[in-house]
């Protein structure tokens, strides 16, 4: 099931992948909590001339977070097979 959220977010600590070091988040607060994430995908959408980055972070339960990055501006955009 998944569950729509839109909220803003504090990414705690971030992780570095790949040959060109490409930036994860590892850990937000969320729900009055922490939420430490496995692995992810990330995915780029240009729009003109502004880029904005999309991930889909896993954490150890098997929970699936998309959060949105804008600049430093982050974004919890849902859950999938969270139990909230």
């Amino acid at each position: 099931m998944t569950h729509s959220i839109n909220q803003e977010v504090n990414v705690n600590a971030v992780y570095f992948s790949g040959a060109d070091l490409r930036t994860f988040p590892r850990e937000i607060e969320y729900g009055g909590g922490s939420v430490t994430f496995l692995s992810g995908l990330r995915y780029l959408v240009q729009r003109g001339a502004e880029a904005i980055r999309l991930f889909d972070m896993s954490t150890a339960e098997g929970e699936v977070y998309r959060l949105r990055q804008d600049g430093n501006l982050w974004t919890l955009l849902g859950t999938k097979g969270a139990t909230l």
